[in-house]
């Protein structure tokens, strides 16, 4: 791809960078904010640094808050003996949007994948087996994705959590939510939380 100017060359490099953009699309993002007003891409880029510079991790679920401690946790109507694990925020927004769900989330900021060179040491694990072994939780939920890398690192916190009491359980595979939960309509997915079944059972059935 030919480019006329070189900070036209840089800011398409720049947004194809970004997942799931191309080049072709990486371009036609960047003319249309030169067609928008100054103000606006100022907006937009001012938004990003703050974004970037002040955003917070939830010191409880590790979900992206605003807060030391994000509003679904800090909230008293929720129930802190159950806990969701997810993969990131966009599996929490998606469980969210159920209406279905009342307990709290655990953010592991990914799954298991050697070929990626992601470890568990690289994900949130070891802080939700101490939330564990602390007592209050009664029953875990993993929802991550039905993929390999989703169902190994499932399998992995199964294992890591052997001797404890807690309860153990996966979202309903008999119910077709797609290969990543952000991509699951929300009567769908409300109905795979609510007819969740033992993680042993999926064992057997995988």
């Amino acid at each position: 791809m030919e480019f006329s100017s070189k900070l036209l060359e840089n800011a398409v490099y720049e947004m194809s960078q970004l997942p799931g953009i191309g080049k072709r699309t990486a371009l036609r993002l960047v003319l249309h904010l030169l067609k928008q007003p100054e103000e606006r891409t100022e907006l937009l880029a001012n938004a990003l640094l703050k974004l970037k510079a002040e955003v917070n991790f939830c010191k409880n679920c590790h979900n992206i808050s605003d807060t030391e401690v994000c509003e679904i946790c800090a909230n008293p109507k929720r129930d802190r003996t159950l806990v969701c694990v997810v993969e990131d925020i966009r599996d929490v927004m998606a469980i969210e949007n159920t209406s279905q769900y009342n307990g709290l989330y655990h953010v592991l900021g990914g799954k298991i994948s050697p070929m990626e060179g992601v470890g568990p040491q690289d994900l949130n694990i070891a802080p939700l087996i101490k939330k564990v072994k602390d007592g209050t939780v009664k029953e875990l939920i993993l929802a991550l994705s039905s993929t390999m890398e989703g169902d190994t690192t499932n399998f992995y916190i199964y294992k890591q959590l052997e001797g404890l009491e807690v309860t153990t359980s996966t979202i309903a595979r008999g119910i077709s939510v797609g290969d990543e939960l952000e991509y699951a309509d929300e009567v769908t997915l409300g109905r795979s939380i609510i007819n969740r079944v033992p993680f042993e059972n999926s064992i057997k059935t995988n």
